[in-house]
């Protein structure tokens, strides 16, 4: 390459010379004023560092975008708009397979051989405004662990960690934020007696605990964001286990929210069918609507593209399934890739729509309106 550029300098006058090196001199000097500044959103960027609060530098190539450009990883927190509506009029990022990080190794010592959903860590998850998280909890090692099977089965190689690690990491966010409300939904396989309970307690998070007789039926608004704050009731746990509700005082998932299909199911454009265990999505006596946009087997390299238009199309179309209701919950996989606003776009869309009814929640004010 340098040396096709001196061959061509070298049929050049000298003006020619000198303007073609001011140019560069600028090109270069504009480069470097970019990449030194924080960048916004779809600005050309090299590395994470280039880019603003919120940002990473991301390319993504399923969408036919070769240019590497500043992309959202955090949404707007909707306590920062107005904390004075019922739970269920605001809207969450939520993980699906939170716990499966990419590249973990297992805490038996193994290499992992399970399929894996996110880039890192919960802790990280929640900085970056994540606050629904989907869990697989099993038996295992005298223990209860976050953990894929095979036929019902944990084994070393697909086994990430005890619960309790991830479940104090959440401790650890909820002590230190005192105006955060964060959402558990287990994916529940655990048959050891009072398991869940154990190990909520041995993580601290009982006392955080949103009661189950609180939680509203056949179809009521939930109590208000600043009313679980206030009372300390800021973790929601739902359970796949219907007999627990009963037997330990965890929330069975169906009896409060509607849920689409997870995986290839729920990608269909146009289409929004209910998962099996949940009633239709145009049932109203469930106040909580929680929309999967994920596919069966989790993509890392097609994740920005799936959490982009697509992503923003699946709201809406889940918006008229669930009898015109945005999602309070929105699960996807890789939450940070997007070929753009991604995620956080797709859950500012639903909280600016059921805040402020618009589509704009920067512009959203705390009195309701938009602005």
């Amino acid at each position: 390459m340098i040396l096709l550029l001196f061959s061509f300098l070298a049929k050049k006058t000298m003006s020619q010379r000198l303007v073609f090196l001011l140019i560069a001199l600028l090109i270069h000097s504009i480069f470097l004023f970019e990449i030194s500044s924080a960048l916004k959103e779809g600005k050309t960027c090299v590395l994470n560092e280039n880019c603003d609060a919120g940002l990473q530098c991301e390319t993504c190539l399923a969408n036919n975008n070769f240019r590497p450009r500043c992309s959202r990883t955090q949404p707007i927190n909707p306590i920062s708009k107005v904390k004075g509506l019922p739970f269920n009029k605001y809207s969450w990022l939520t993980t699906h397979n939170s716990f499966a990080r990419l590249g973990a190794i297992s805490k038996t010592g193994s290499v992992i051989l399970a399929p894996t959903n996110q880039q890192d860590s919960v802790t990280s998850q929640l900085t970056n405004g994540v606050r629904g998280f989907m869990l697989d909890m099993y038996d295992f090692d005298n223990d209860i662990w976050l953990c894929h099977s095979f036929g019902g089965k944990c084994y070393n190689f697909t086994s990430f960690q005890p619960v309790v690690n991830v479940l104090r990491e959440i401790q650890v966010f909820l002590e230190k934020n005192s105006d955060e409300v964060v959402t558990i939904i287990i994916e529940d396989y655990v048959n050891s007696p009072k398991g869940l309970t154990k190990v909520f307690n041995a993580a601290g998070l009982q006392k955080f605990m949103f009661p189950v007789t609180r939680m509203p039926k056949n179809g009521g608004d939930w109590p208000t964001l600043d009313d679980m704050i206030q009372q300390n009731q800021r973790l929601l746990v739902f359970t796949s286990d219907r007999s627990k509700e009963a037997t330990e005082g965890i929330a069975y998932q169906w009896n409060y929210m509607v849920e689409n299909q997870y995986g290839n199911g729920g990608l269909k454009e146009g289409e929004c069918p209910n998962r099996a265990q949940s009633a239709a999505m145009s049932d109203k006596s469930k106040s909580l609507v929680l929309v999967n946009h994920f596919p069966d087997a989790p993509d890392l390299i097609v994740a920005c593209k799936q959490n982009s238009a697509p992503l923003l199309e699946s709201i809406k179309t889940c918006y008229q399934a669930a009898g015109q209701r945005w999602p309070n919950f929105i699960a996807v996989d890789f939450y940070k890739r997007s070929d753009g606003g991604g995620t956080p776009q797709a859950v500012d869309v639903s909280n600016a729509n059921l805040i402020c009814s618009c589509d704009n929640f920067a512009a959203c004010q705390a009195n309701g309106k938009c602005g």
